[in-house]
């Protein structure tokens, strides 16, 4: 997870698509970074493993130019494949 809030810090498109199961990657052009974003933070709630299966919650924020903060709550799900973590997709709270 917090592999995943660092790439989108960089704008890593090519590490999120690389990091995100196929039966749920969008296109690239999706993930591009929103010109102006800025991250300010990652809290990781709760983080738990079930075998090959995870789910982490976590409260990111982050500005887009001189608007006010965005609180971004997430239960994110994983699967673990040949050794190697994905994200398969999230709820929003």
């Amino acid at each position: 997870m917090r592999s995943r809030y660092s790439a989108y810090v960089r704008g890593d498109v090519d590490y999120l698509r690389a990091t995100w199961h196929a039966s749920t990657r969008p296109a690239a052009d999706a993930l591009a970074p929103e010109p102006g974003t800025r991250w300010l933070c990652l809290e990781v709630k709760r983080a738990v493993e079930h075998g090959d299966t995870a789910v982490v919650e976590f409260v990111a924020r982050f500005k887009v130019g001189g608007k006010p903060a965005v609180r971004l709550h997430e239960t994110s799900r994983f699967v673990r494949e040949d050794g190697r973590w994905y994200y398969v997709d999230g709820d929003l709270s």
